[in-house]
């Protein structure tokens, strides 16, 4: 067994060794650097009174008076809500409630007063609200077919594995197909202002808009493009089954129908709780003002979607907006309650230390 023969240091600190074949080779060391050395120089902050007392303050200080901003901006909405469910006898949609179905060939018609006691100002936001409606349902959040949503030709003939068992009906493709789709918000809701002299006026609602920008222009697209004749391009589909009208049908503006419809945009993006909004109309650049002045109003209601079967509730809701969004009291109130507590903690810790840190200084000296 032949010996192995080590060398001196290079110069980077290697350690050269001479094999039994006569050749040299290098050590694994790491080089002798400040890096690979770990001799770079770091900081490892110390806690001290001096130090974190101030800071239980300064986050106190600072979180306590935007909480209260925060706060009192969610309070400055205005929202109105009015449940149409119809479970009461008294409720005006009682009777849909009650007759509706998914398999009913005639809508159903009701008529709901009620009387804004407050004026709304600027941009009026209009949604709809559904109740233990669970869309964050694993198997109900994978029923779609992104690739048939995106245009794509060949997911609209043969639509995915996921949509099932809403992807075929009666031997023809779906479109669109799976479980969301299906069971798409399609109740028609109609705003009227009574005004003093006895007139009933339209509010006017804008159903473009509403949807957020990426599933618009990106996320969503019909297939054929932009210009295709939609009636053509979904020959040979069938239209989900709970619909009561096929999806090139769902608005009389090109640039607001088929996959590209808003409506049905904004329906497709699932809510995360059970109870949940969806923004369904705005009231923009209204010439009058105040947008909606106060009195009485009536909504009109052509109830298409039952919620009897599962319990829900539906509603409508009003309202304005601010620089922070819409009304979200939750936000200021965390914000308050992270402030005080901070402030808290610190006022009790500055005691703690007042107290026992005297004791430990007197302690040292006399050591």
């Amino acid at each position: 067994m032949m010996a192995t023969s080590y060398n001196a240091k290079d110069e980077d600190g290697h350690i050269t060794v001479s094999g039994p074949g006569g050749g040299t080779l290098r050590s694994r060391k790491p080089e002798n650097t400040a890096f690979k050395q770990q001799r770079l120089p770091a900081w490892q902050p110390i806690l001290t009174a001096g130090t974190v007392l101030p800071a239980f303050f300064i986050i106190g200080l600072i979180f306590i008076p935007i909480g209260i901003g925060l706060y009192v901006t969610s309070n400055n909405i205005r929202e109105f809500e009015v449940d149409y469910t119809g479970v009461d006898m008294s409720s005006p949609c009682f009777n849909c409630s009650q007759n509706y179905s998914w398999n009913s060939s005639r809508p159903c018609t009701c008529t709901i007063p009620f009387y804004l006691e407050q004026p709304y100002e600027g941009n009026v936001y209009m949604y709809y609200g559904l109740s233990n409606f669970y869309q964050n349902h694993r198997r109900y959040v994978k029923s779609r077919d992104d690739s048939q949503l995106h245009g794509d030709m060949d997911s609209l003939l043969t639509p995915s594995k996921e949509c099932e068992p809403y992807a075929f009906h009666d031997k023809k493709p779906i479109a669109p197909c799976g479980a969301i789709a299906n069971s798409m918000f399609n109740d028609t809701l109609e705003l009227f202002y009574n005004d003093p002299n006895g007139t009933k006026v339209l509010v006017p609602l804008a159903n473009t808009g509403i949807a957020w920008f990426t599933d618009k222009y990106v996320k969503f697209k019909n297939p054929g493009g932009d210009g295709a004749n939609l009636t053509a391009v979904f020959q040979g589909t069938s239209k989900p089954v709970n619909w009561l009208k096929p999806v090139y049908e769902l608005d009389k503006n090109s640039s607001n129908n088929g996959f590209i419809n808003e409506d049905f945009i904004v329906w497709m993006r699932t809510a995360a709780l059970p109870t949940f909004r969806k923004l369904y109309r705005t009231i923009k650049d209204a010439k009058v003002i105040p947008t909606l002045p106060s009195g009485n109003y009536t909504l009109e209601v052509v109830y298409n979607y039952p919620v009897r079967s599962f319990e829900g509730r539906k509603r409508m809701i009003l309202s304005t907006i601010s620089w922070m969004g819409g009304k979200n009291p939750f936000l200021g109130i965390a914000y308050v309650t992270v402030g005080s507590v901070c402030f808290f903690l610190g006022v009790v810790l500055l005691v703690i230390h007042h107290k026992c840190g005297n004791r430990n200084n007197s302690a040292d000296i006399s050591n």
